[in-house]
């Protein structure tokens, strides 16, 4: 018994171990299609935690928890529908995660400048970076 699961354990770390990644993530993205998204973005973040001092950790919380499910989808941003309840309302989120607002100021304010160009998850992914930057 005790050497299936030792067995099956090495199998695991060779499968995880022998897995490869390739990123393809990148800070100039939207350089050619909406310039200033990113200055827009790190401004938001800045006015927001600059209001409220723990809106850094409220976002870092909004976004782990977004990430924990099945990747960093923004999927957490969404309302309900009218048949599923969505992550945002779920009940280890509802109540417990904040900073809706910020990614929601961030988007308003991108899209006055490239309306349509820059995701909700990308806006996301920037907001908890610029945390760490503040």
């Amino acid at each position: 018994m005790a050497s299936t699961n030792i067995i099956a354990l090495i199998f695991f770390l060779l499968l995880t171990i022998n897995t490869l990644c390739e990123v393809q993530l990148s800070s100039t993205f939207y350089d050619a299609t909406c310039p200033n998204a990113l200055r827009t973005i790190r401004s938001t973040v800045r006015t927001a935690i600059s209001h409220e001092r723990r809106m850094a950790a409220s976002i870092l919380r909004l976004h782990f928890h977004d990430c924990f499910v099945q990747g960093c989808d923004a999927s957490i941003l969404l309302d309900d529908g009218p048949l599923i309840v969505s992550e945002k309302n779920a009940l280890p989120n509802k109540g417990s995660v904040r900073g809706y607002e910020v990614i929601e100021a961030a988007k308003s304010e991108v899209e006055k400048l490239c309306p349509g160009v820059v995701s909700c998850a990308d806006i996301d992914g920037e907001c908890e970076t610029w945390v760490f930057m503040c």
